[in-house]
């Protein structure tokens, strides 16, 4: 089984405390085993230098017949059989080995077939390079917090700058268009700009240009909505002159669609902008959809599972209800029914379904899937719907259909009438 470690072992703050360890960790490993070597090799040096110069002096006492002095002899007790074995076998040499609990370093040469050894006290030199040990260690352990230490509040800043450009490009992901990095480094042409500071500037650029474009097409949407108004409203106030027969309700059925288009998109413009002032009241939910159906002028079931009152724009909820009725039934079909639970208002049909597109990024304007455009409608709908507070979403209904899914805020309770959930 694969084991799932914690998600915070993910973030750049804990990659790069590991990366400071490890390369820490191997720097001063590789340091203090350089060090050792290099101390212990001038150590043992210096005291196989003293053993032989000490050997030298006991091989000449011997020859003049002489007394040995103290530590010396031949084949003295607790020489190393491997030196022995070596001196026996005519040559010189030196070895380290215990002797009566305390370190010594032996020297011996061949003497009448036996071995003439004497031994120097090793005890300091060996005391000399396990200190040398513990202070490599401990200034490891030092160097490497410190370095923790101050990698860690470096990395912390980059991190921390990053996770601010991530807010941001979330913020206008969300539709805040007026957000912005503002990194000092970015506004300073004096200072030196870093890989964060360049791509702050780079989304600060994006957004401007982003908020610029949407402007402007909000402003051509809206002129172009009103300029027609005028000519729409001539173009109608014709049409009534004209005299009955099929080619004249034709007419009237053009400018009638050509003027709630002409609305719908200054609507539209008017949700972009988020010009628009919300006023909330506290309203029965159940009675309120009811009239929204009986204005529709559908033929739609009203099912009333619990009913509750909820503080909110009323024209607005009744835009968002209205267009969801409208749709279900022109581009979907019978029975259509509108069910309010709680909070929660469904609408259902019994056609085809939303397409794939529509459920995964919501409705997009003049769009058509199937053949069918869902046009302005839905994109209203949930504009409104985020105006007064409120959660649009679009799902596949169970045995099939559209399933439009409004769910509305609760008030507060001190808010609540009877009969609210």
């Amino acid at each position: 089984m694969k084991v799932r470690l914690p998600a915070w072992t993910a973030t750049l703050t804990w990659k790069s405390a590991c990366f400071i360890v490890v390369m820490c960790c191997t720097l001063a490993a590789l340091l203090g085993a350089l060090v050792h070597v290099e101390v212990t090799r001038q150590t043992v040096a210096t005291a196989r230098e003293k053993a032989l110069g000490k050997l030298h002096d006991v091989s000449r006492a011997y020859e003049a017949g002489e007394a040995l002095p103290p530590g010396s002899g031949l084949d003295p007790a607790g020489l190393p059989p491997k030196l022995r074995a070596l001196a026996v076998g005519g040559r010189r040499g030196t070895m380290v080995a215990d002797f009566e609990g305390r370190p010594r370093m032996w020297a011996a040469a061949p003497a009448d077939g036996r071995a003439l050894a004497t031994a120097i006290d090793y005890e300091q030199s060996a005391r000399t390079i396990n200190g040398l040990d513990n202070a490599i260690i401990g200034s490891s352990v030092l160097a490497i917090g410190g370095t923790l230490l101050v990698g860690a509040f470096a990395v912390t800043r980059v991190t921390r700058r990053l996770h601010q450009t991530a807010t941001v490009a979330r913020r206008i992901t969300q539709g805040d268009l007026d957000a912005r990095v503002g990194d000092p480094r970015t506004k300073d042409p004096s200072r030196h700009q870093d890989e964060v500071s360049t791509v702050a500037g780079a989304l600060d650029t994006m957004a401007g240009s982003l908020q610029t474009k949407l402007e402007s097409e909000r402003r051509f949407t809206a002129d172009v909505a009103h300029e027609l108004r005028t000519p729409l409203t001539g173009l109608q106030a014709a049409s009534e002159l004209l005299p009955e027969g099929r080619p004249t309700e034709l007419v009237r059925e053009r400018v009638r669609t050509m003027r709630q288009l002409t609305e719908d998109l200054l609507e539209i413009s008017r949700l972009d902008s988020r010009s628009e002032v919300v006023e909330t009241d506290l309203h029965q939910l159940g009675r309120l959809a009811g009239r929204v159906v009986r204005a529709s002028g559908t033929d739609t079931e009203v099912v009333v599972v619990r009913d509750a009152h909820v503080e909110t724009d009323r024209r607005r909820l009744e835009r968002v209800l209205g267009n969801l009725v409208a749709n279900a039934h022109k581009h979907g079909r019978a029975p259509v029914v509108l069910t309010v639970d709680g909070p929660v208002v469904t609408v259902r049909d019994h056609g085809d379904g939303f397409p794939d597109y529509l459920m995964e990024h919501g409705p997009q304007r003049f769009r058509s899937g199937g053949g069918k455009g869902h046009g302005l409608g839905l994109t209203i709908a949930v504009g409104q719907a985020e105006a007064i507070g409120a959660e649009l979403s679009f799902r596949r209904a169970e045995g099939g259909g559209a399933l439009a899914v409004l769910v509305l805020p609760e008030p507060p309770a001190g808010l609540a009438g009877p009969g609210s959930a």
